[in-house]
């Protein structure tokens, strides 16, 4: 089943610059075996914000739920299915 989900990512000025930076870097290892494995189908990014609009392809709106909530980046996220 396909899913549009948008995601703005919005971390606290307050954050560790170097703990940010190893979330983003876990963010992003997470994310292209997501897209390897088929799940993560398209990813376009949003000029001028951390955000992106996404399409996922997975059996049912829990799978979808566990995988966005285990995104390194999920605590600090707005996400819309």
């Amino acid at each position: 089943m396909l899913f549009m989900v948008e995601m703005t990512v919005r971390i606290p000025q307050s954050l560790d610059p170097q703990v940010a930076e190893k979330i983003k870097a876990d963010e992003k290892a997470y994310s292209q075996q997501l897209q390897r494995e088929g799940k993560w189908r398209h990813l376009w990014r949003v000029a001028g914000l951390y955000a992106n609009v996404s399409i996922f392809d997975v059996p049912g709106n829990v799978e979808l739920h566990d995988l966005l909530s285990t995104l390194p980046l999920f605590p600090y996220m707005e996400v819309k299915v």
